[in-house]
């Protein structure tokens, strides 16, 4: 940071509440404030340039500056700026919309379900997984399982469901009929000597144990990411999805794929679940649906769901669910614009080729550092873990913040990353070049010997 902040980022200082962001750190290094992107790049009010390791917010899968997708936000806006789909009303753009993702859905799915954010399309999913099991007349059938880890959003219900303590104690959190596991990390989690096999039975183990101590007829449904993401970036050990799905089905509950940061191509495959092979019940998508250029969500809903839901359509009458924004006219626009995009720009091949590059590159450059204990990932969703012994996985004193230190020296050599923790994370466009992956983990093995010399 300057020492001297602009007009712009003063001005933020004093007027902005940022989200996920410590007070205290904020006032004693004020904002760095972004006015400009290209491609992978961002730059901010100073002129300073900076590789977007983290793609905004998992978001921008398509790259800063694509004019497609701007024009179809400002022809949608110039068309129809806005209209609402309560009470049978639509649009016609968000009709092709709707068809568009479904017809690119994983498996077949009955029903796309618009919104904002991935936190209120979870909001959402809990709404359903609630009717749909009211209406087969279960209505003890109510528990959520989720992860200790996990990210489901930020909302009273979805921070409940999210496995992070961090966003639960300040806030009286978790309310509800949450419940969960163990995180699947084996590098923490496992016991020295167990395959990740082994690993991912002993927590289907754990799973089913707690199922049958709550009681299967009370349990609803399991969400999972298919990578973990904010919670550390996890990806799931050998096996770990067909170990669970047979459970879930022998105990009627259902499965509900997050795939806000995975979906879209950030693992290689269009789907996470693709990529470990599992067949979602409900699906809850946002970020990369308009490439970040638009707020937008999308819940799919399978047949098995939605066909109890239109069958229920008499007791149902209204359904008391939505938002003002739920599938905005111009966020569909966008949506189409980046859709065509994803396809046009080969966009999962290209991941599907640069993702083990970058993996590859990490591991080459910082495999055997002293101080790097873990890499690990999948796709373009690779994370970095530090901590002081390697050998022994002995992590560095929370006071020291080596995680944030690295992050500023990494921003210091013009290269934004993410730092959950003491684990450094990268997840940027999909559009990524091999030369600009060399240029990342160039910068960020840097920024690591500036902060810990090997």
């Amino acid at each position: 940071m300057a020492t001297q902040l602009s007009h712009v980022a003063q001005q933020d200082q004093r007027s902005q509440f940022h989200p996920f962001t410590s007070i205290n750190d904020l006032k004693a290094e004020g904002p760095t404030v972004m006015a400009s992107g290209s491609g992978v790049r961002v730059r901010d009010v100073n002129g300073k340039e900076y590789l977007d390791g983290m793609a905004g917010l998992w978001c921008v899968n398509l790259g800063y500056g694509r004019q497609e997708i701007c024009d179809a936000i400002a022809q949608q806006s110039q068309r129809l700026s806005f209209f609402h789909t309560f009470n049978g009303m639509s649009s016609d753009v968000v009709a092709e919309c709707s068809e568009a993702l479904l017809a690119r859905a994983p498996v077949p799915m009955s029903r796309v379900f618009f919104g904002a954010s991935g936190s209120d399309a979870n909001e959402t999913q809990l709404k359903l997984i609630w009717v749909y099991n009211n209406l087969r007349g279960k209505p003890e059938k109510k528990k959520i399982i989720a992860r200790w880890n996990a990210y489901h959003g930020s909302g009273v219900a979805t921070a409940s469901l999210t496995g992070l303590p961090g966003m639960h104690t300040l806030f009286d959190l978790p309310k509800g009929p949450i419940l969960h596991v163990s995180a699947p990390n084996y590098y923490r989690n496992a016991p020295d000597g167990m395959s990740e096999r082994d690993f991912s039975r002993q927590l289907a183990k754990e799973l089913e144990a707690l199922i049958e101590r709550e009681g299967p007829d009370t349990i609803a449904a399991f969400f999972v990411e298919a990578v973990m993401g904010a919670g550390g970036l996890i990806p799931p050990p050998e096996g770990y999805f067909e170990e669970i799905t047979p459970i879930l089905k022998k105990h009627d509950i259902l499965l509900v794929a997050d795939e806000v940061v995975s979906g879209f191509g950030r693992l290689g495959t269009y789907w996470g679940s693709q990529t470990y092979g599992y067949e979602p019940d409900l699906i809850t998508s946002a970020k990369g649906v308009t490439s970040g250029y638009f707020p937008m969500s999308a819940v799919f809903i399978s047949p098995k769901v939605w066909d109890v839901i239109e069958a229920g359509a008499d007791k149902v009458g209204v359904f008391g669910h939505g938002y003002t924004y739920s599938a905005h006219p111009v966020g569909a626009a966008a949506a189409l614009a980046a859709l065509k995009l994803i396809d046009d720009l080969k966009v999962v091949e290209n991941v599907a080729d640069v993702g083990p590059y970058m993996m590859q590159s990490l591991r080459d450059r910082l495999g055997q550092h002293p101080h790097v204990g873990d890499i690990r990932g999948k796709g373009l969703m690779l994370g970095i873990e530090l901590m002081q012994d390697r050998g022994t996985k002995q992590t560095f004193p929370m006071a020291n913040r080596t995680g944030r230190q690295v992050l500023k020296a990494a921003a210091e050599r013009g290269l934004i990353t993410r730092a959950l923790g003491d684990t450094l994370v990268f997840a940027p466009p999909l559009i990524i070049s091999r030369t600009e992956v060399d240029e990342i983990v160039d910068k960020f093995a840097l920024a690591v010997d500036d902060v810990l010399k090997s």
